[in-house]
C-alpha cells in the first residue's frame, strides 16, 4: 500500500544471507507501511524475522546480508537505491533505532556524553558546547536525575533501566521521523518496562513521529500499537488494527499466540495453551505453508502450496488457505482472548 500519508513503505522485500552452504532466505514477500504519527507493532517468536526486517530498513545487514528483491521507501526516498554515504545521513537523523540490549549498544570505553555529543555534532552540526547542552537537556527529558553529572559517567555505572533511557535520549535527540524500537523493554523489570513505554509514548506524541515497535510481548502491543503485523518464519502471516487482531484473530498462529497469554477472565486455574513445535530453520523451510508443521487445521493443500495474504476486511489480511475456503479462521466466543 502506498500513499502520501505513509512515512515508510516496504514492498515485497526478500532478504538473503550467505552461509557455508550457499544463500539462505531470511525474509520473503514482506510488505507493510507505517503512517505518519502511527505506532506499528511487529510481533512474533524469536527467529521469525522481526529484527532482520528492522535491520533491512536501516541497511545494516552486514557483508553477508542483502536485500535481494523489493523496495523500501521512506519519505519518498528509495532507501534500497541510496549509497552508504547517503544512508549515513538518514541513520540517527531521520530514522533512529533502539536496540535490544543497551549495554552492547553503548560503547563501554566512552562516556555517555562523548557518545551523545558525537551523534549531535554529526547530524545537527552544533559545536561541542551546544551539543553538550542539548545532550543534558535530552537526558533530563527522559527522566535521568543529575544529568549534568551522569553525562560524564560510563555505561557500566548505570542500571539497565537508566541505560535504556540513555538509548532513547540518543535515538530521539535529532528528532527523527521514525523510531525503530527492537525489544526496548527486554530484561527490564515490569515497573521499569511501564516507565520506558510511557516515556516513548510521551516523547513521540510531542514530536509527532512514528514508531516501529518490535516485540514478542503481546501485552506491550495491546498497550502501545495502533496496527499490528504478525510475523512467522520470515513472512507476514497477519496484519490488522490492534483491536481487530485481539478481538478476532484469523490466522491459526495468531490465535495460538493469543491463547498462550494469561488473562483476567476465568477462575485462575486453567492451564495456558502452547503452540507445539518450533519455528523452522532457514535451511529447512516447509514446502507449502510455513506454519503447516505446527498448525492444528493443516490440510493437504497447506502441505503442498504456499498461501498468499488473503484480504478479510479493510486493513485486515491473513496468510491462510482455510480463509479462502471459509473453513477456519472463524474464532468462536470461547476462543477470543482479551488482555
Amino acid at each position: 500500500m502506498t500513499g502520501s500519508n505513509n512515512l515508510l513503505d516496504v514492498q515485497n522485500i526478500k532478504v538473503t544471507f550467505k552461509g557455508n552452504d550457499g544463500e539462505v532466505t531470511a525474509l520473503e514477500n514482506v510488505s507493510f507501511h507505517i503512517k505518519k504519527g502511527e505506532i506499528l507493532g511487529v510481533v512474533g517468536e524469536s527467529g521469525c524475522g522481526k529484527s532482520v526486517t528492522s535491520l533491512s530498513i536501516m541497511r545494516l545487514l552486514g557483508q553477508k546480508g542483502r536485500i535481494a528483491e523489493g523496495e523500501i521507501s521512506f519519505n519518498g526516498k528509495a532507501l534500497t537505491s541510496l549509497s552508504e554515504y547517503e544512508m549515513q545521513k538518514i541513520r540517527g537523523n531521520e530514522i533512529s533505532m533502539i536496540f535490544q540490549e543497551p549495554m552492547t549498544s553503548l560503547n563501554p570505553v566512552f562516556t555517555l556524553g562523548n557518545q551523545m555529543i558525537e551523534t549531535i555534532r554529526l547530524h545537527l552540526k552544533l559545536n561541542k558546547k551546544e551539543s553538550r547542552k542539548l545532550a543534558i537537556e535530552m537526558l533530563k527529558k527522559v527522566g535521568i536525575p543529575r544529568a549534568e553529572t551522569i553525562i560524564d559517567d560510563y555505561p557500566h555505572a548505570l542500571s539497565g533501566g537508566m541505560r535504556q533511557r540513555v538509548m532513547i535520549a540518543m535515538a530521539l535527540v535529532c528528532q527523527p521521523s521514525l523510531l525503530i524500537a527492537d525489544e526496548p523493554t527486554t530484561a527490564l523489570d515490569v515497573t521499569i518496562q511501564a516507565q520506558i513505554l510511557d516515556l516513548m509514548k510521551m516523547l513521540i506524541q510531542d514530536s509527532e513521529a512514528s514508531i516501529m515497535l518490535i516485540t514478542h510481548d503481546l501485552g506491550v502491543i495491546a498497550e502501545m500499537a495502533d496496527r499490528v503485523v504478525v510475523m512467522y518464519a520470515g513472512q507476514i502471516i497477519e496484519e490488522a488494527d490492534v483491536f481487530t487482531l485481539f478481538d478476532n484473530p484469523k490466522h491459526p498462529y495468531t490465535q495460538g499466540l493469543l491463547r498462550s497469554i494469561p488473562h483476567m477472565e476465568g477462575d485462575g486455574v486453567a492451564r495456558l495453551e502452547s503452540i507445539p513445535g518450533s519455528v523452522p530453520s532457514l535451511q529447512s523451510m516447509p514446502k507449502g505453508c510455513r506454519f503447516s508443521t505446527r498448525c492444528p487445521y493443516v490440510t493437504e493443500k497447506c502441505l503442498a502450496e504456499s498461501p498468499d495474504l488473503h484480504t478479510i476486511s479493510r486493513g485486515h489480511s491473513a496468510r491462510c488457505w482455510l480463509l479462502t475456503e471459509d473453513k477456519a479462521g472463524q474464532v468462536t466466543e470461547s476462543q477470543q482472548v482479551f488482555i
